[in-house]
């Protein structure tokens, strides 16, 4: 089963877009709400429109500078709500999930796509669903991850390929998808430390991170850095400040995606 009840902060990015740059976190263990802070000032607001279902364990991602979504969730949902970012309108897809599901992942190749890692379905699944931003319709990817697993983390250096990283049980595996032909291939490499619930976040065109998690025993601070140029990786000298896992990770890109 998975871990506890645990409250989950998930994040999407905004690019350029009528509403301005923003990032916002949404659900949680007993709530709807979304949180938006303003790049400019860090400023917070709560939308007016919240998720379309309480509940944690739900996974996100962005088309940056046009819409964010927010999939999944508990008690096992397959619903998928888009927040518009030039109003922060909140419609949720006529096509979900392929299958209920919780303690997934998300990530997307802004401009083109984003995919969903559905997690626990009544047990551990290898699904990816793929959303097409032109017309938000989905297909299922014949290739989904290399083994069943749930509480992975994510990450996408946009316009080249995403990564779901770890998971249940205690997984070092790395899968990256190439977004020219979604196909997959698993890193001769993994993270340093087999983990499950670790954050993931992406400098688009350098390097991706994998922070935290649980690896059986207890809570880690490790921090994994992926070159894109060539995949390889490095752990960082300096890690979290303190051992944790559940955390969520987001990032300022360098690179606008």
């Amino acid at each position: 089963m998975p871990l506890g009840a645990v409250k989950v902060g998930l994040f999407a990015a905004a690019g350029a877009g009528g509403g301005g740059s923003a990032g916002y976190f949404g659900g949680g263990t007993t709530t709807a709400a979304v949180d938006k802070f303003a790049f400019s000032d860090d400023s917070r607001t709560t939308l007016g429109t919240a998720l379309s279902l309480t509940g944690y364990g739900v996974a996100a991602m962005a088309n940056s500078g046009t819409a964010g979504y927010f999939g999944g969730g508990f008690a096992a949902t397959d619903r998928v709500d888009k927040f518009a970012f030039s109003d922060d309108s909140r419609t949720t897809l006529g096509t979900g999930l392929s299958s209920a599901g919780y303690y997934g992942a998300g990530l997307a190749n802004s401009g083109t796509a984003g995919y969903f890692a559905l997690g626990y379905v009544s047990g551990a699944v290898s699904t990816v669903n793929k959303f097409a931003f032109s017309d938000d319709s989905r297909t299922t990817l014949g290739t989904g991850l290399s083994s069943n697993r749930y509480l992975q983390g994510s990450m996408a250096n946009s316009g080249t390929a995403g990564y779901f990283g770890g998971g249940t049980a205690n997984l070092d595996t790395v899968d990256k998808f190439a977004f020219s032909d979604d196909s997959r291939s698993t890193l001769g490499t993994g993270l340093s430390v087999g983990r499950s619930a670790r954050g993931g976040m992406a400098n688009s065109g350098t390097a991706g991170y994998f922070g935290g998690g649980h690896d059986g025993t207890g809570a880690v601070s490790t921090v994994d850095k992926f070159a894109f140029s060539d995949d390889t990786r490095t752990t960082l000298g300096t890690g979290l400040s303190s051992s944790r896992y559940h955390g969520a990770g987001m990032a300022n890109s360098e690179t606008l995606a």
